[in-house]
């Protein structure tokens, strides 16, 4: 596995939520973190049926449009009634052509649900895929899986995204419900980056 002895890292996304949550787990390892937004960097499309090759074109697009090594997430919540959906469309299912609706997307998983029927428990995965892509072309990929359940009504007003209605395993609350260190002690990009940190980063520590 290729060491990380770069002092800039580019992360791949326009997402502010995530942009956060990787620059409060990196902080540590004395990294310049950077996100796509920051470098004027268009978003590529995400024409794969898989979180690992969606991640994939983002991180590449990314490291070989600024010459800098590129992280990139792909990641959603696979629900278990809904035979895995909405999976690598997560964040589709929040389009509204006018920016993204979480709300009517929570709405819409549910409503999904209740249609099916599904008894209780809703089981689900929140599912993150991480490449780590340097400008010559190699990568490194770690995945992290987070188990638990849909719930509703939403609870909660910190995270992002699903986490009002997602309550992992093992858990009282939601995720929206933690304090972000809580979250991302637990959370799949949490185990995702344990992942990088132990491989890429570990000479950093």
């Amino acid at each position: 596995m290729r060491a990380f002895t770069e002092d800039r890292l580019l992360i791949a996304t326009h997402n502010a939520g995530k942009l956060a949550e990787m620059r409060e787990l990196l902080s540590p390892f004395g990294v310049t973190v950077v996100g796509g937004a920051e470098m004027g960097l268009p978003e590529p499309d995400e024409t794969e049926e898989t979180f690992v090759g969606n991640a994939r074109i983002k991180a590449h697009a990314a490291a070989k449009a600024t010459g800098l090594p590129a992280l990139s997430d792909d990641s959603g919540i696979c629900v278990d009634a809904l035979d895995g959906q909405p999976g690598v469309h997560t964040a589709d299912w929040a389009e509204t052509g006018n920016g993204r609706d979480f709300a009517m997307a929570m709405e819409r998983v549910w409503s999904e649900i209740q249609s099916k029927a599904a008894p209780a428990p809703h089981g689900a995965q929140f599912r993150c895929t991480l490449v780590l892509a340097w400008p010559d072309g190699h990568d490194e990929v770690f995945e992290g899986v987070l188990p638990g359940q849909v719930v509703w009504p939403p609870r909660g007003a910190e995270g992002h995204g699903y986490d009002p209605v997602f309550q992992p395993d093992g858990h009282e609350v939601t995720l929206a419900e933690m304090s972000s260190a809580q979250k991302n002690a637990i959370s799949h990009r949490g185990r995702a980056v344990a992942q990088l940190i132990e491989g890429p980063f570990a000479s950093r520590k």
